[in-house]
């Protein structure tokens, strides 16, 4: 089987571009590709990666492309699309192949629960999913509720909500236990083991302070609804990729040697439709 990185990011870094990175992230006001992604994929025994967007941007979406098929192994791309536009469903049938989802930076709006709501949006989420199209679904722990109605409304094809919804992890994993178990009851909503080391005021977290997360996660959504992804570079905020994948080893450890193969791929390759080729993957 597959083993998928289901989470990373490539940026052409420009201020202007990725307003997001404050001078407060200065390792990640730089360029990230293929040259610097691979070795990493290489030496963690990974056949493949997702890339994900990180600006509202279909030019970003065309260097990603682009870039995707220069990394060998890479699966494909998770973009952005003005899902509000009256073109939507013409910009759908157009895309282009290795384009297996779209994502938005819901967690940047004034007020994501108010756009999670927007008639707008209830009509792109219909056509994106009439397409056969995933959308990940980025909000934090604050507007996790308004996440499950939303995805509630939208259940004809796959979400996948990103960085377990970035919980509080100073109220502890019971509290998100709590907040995230209207989402998990809900069978077409997966969720990405990723991005929870950058969550800890600080980057100043242990192992053991986010292992009970992984527990919850696991007794939630159960390993065929669980990927891993690292958020390689946003990850290096807090810790290396290896450390990223060490902490998922550990959180995975106790499961069995099928459970944890869709969790260290099969997911991936089953919910974005990924396949492999002797060139490399495509979707």
């Amino acid at each position: 089987m597959l083993r998928i990185d289901a989470h990373q990011h490539y940026w052409r870094y420009q201020p202007q571009h990725y307003p997001w990175i404050d001078d407060g992230m200065a390792v990640l006001q730089q360029d990230f590709g293929p040259a610097q992604l691979q070795p990493l994929l290489q030496q963690h025994r990974l056949d493949g990666a997702l890339l994900v967007q990180a600006r509202h941007s279909e030019a970003e979406n065309a260097d990603l492309l682009a870039q995707a098929m220069q990394l060998d192994g890479v699966c494909g791309v998770v973009g952005w699309l003005d899902i509000t536009a009256p073109a939507l469903d013409e910009r759908l049938a157009a895309r282009h192949p290795l384009l297996c989802g779209v994502r938005h930076l819901v967690q940047d709006e004034p007020d994501p629960a108010d756009w999670l709501a927007l008639p707008a949006v209830q009509r792109g989420m219909r056509l994106l999913q009439r397409h056969g199209c995933v959308y990940d679904l980025l909000v934090t722990h604050r507007h996790l509720a308004a996440a499950a109605a939303f995805a509630a409304r939208h259940d004809d094809h796959w979400l996948v909500l990103d960085h377990l919804g970035k919980p509080d992890v100073a109220r502890g994993a019971a509290h998100w236990a709590r907040q995230i178990a209207p989402l998990a009851a809900l069978p077409h909503v997966a969720c990405k083991l990723s991005g929870l080391i950058t969550e800890v005021p600080g980057g100043h977290w242990q192992a053991a302070q986010l292992l009970p997360f992984f527990e919850v996660a696991l007794e939630a959504f159960g390993p065929q609804r669980l990927m891993f992804g690292s958020d390689w570079p946003v990850c290096l905020l807090a810790g290396e990729y290896q450390q990223v994948y060490q902490l998922c080893e550990q959180g995975v450890a106790t499961l069995s040697p099928s459970q944890q193969a869709a969790i260290w791929g099969g997911t991936a390759c089953r919910i974005y439709g990924l396949t492999g080729s002797d060139d490399g993957f495509i979707s």
